[in-house]
């Protein structure tokens, strides 16, 4: 039960300028995850599913952007960002693990 949770808690990588930017600068990995994951969860899953050590997690939460739609106005949907610390020598490379 726990295992199905941890698999459902990362839904992908967050692939931006900015992340790069924060990837390269603090050795951080950027998640898209569950708006309800906590910090614990996060962490456990990215140990699981890439058998990596990690130090840290930060969490930030996405707020709706709103956004016209001609005459409409709508918004965006809220959801959650996760930066992953890995402890030194750990690193991953999902070009890698696409392959496998």
């Amino acid at each position: 039960m726990i295992d199905d949770r941890l698999l459902q808690v990362l839904l992908s990588p967050h692939v931006s300028e900015k992340s790069t930017l924060v990837g390269e600068a603090n050795q951080q990995i950027v998640f898209k995850v569950v708006r309800n994951a906590t910090k614990q969860e996060i962490k456990a899953a990215v140990e699981k599913l890439f058998n990596v050590a990690v130090s840290s997690v930060q969490v930030t939460n996405v707020k709706p952007k709103v956004k016209r739609f001609g005459q409409r106005l709508g918004k965006r949907k809220a959801w959650k960002k996760a930066y992953v610390s890995l402890q030194e020598g750990h690193d991953i490379d999902f070009a890698n693990k696409l392959a496998e």
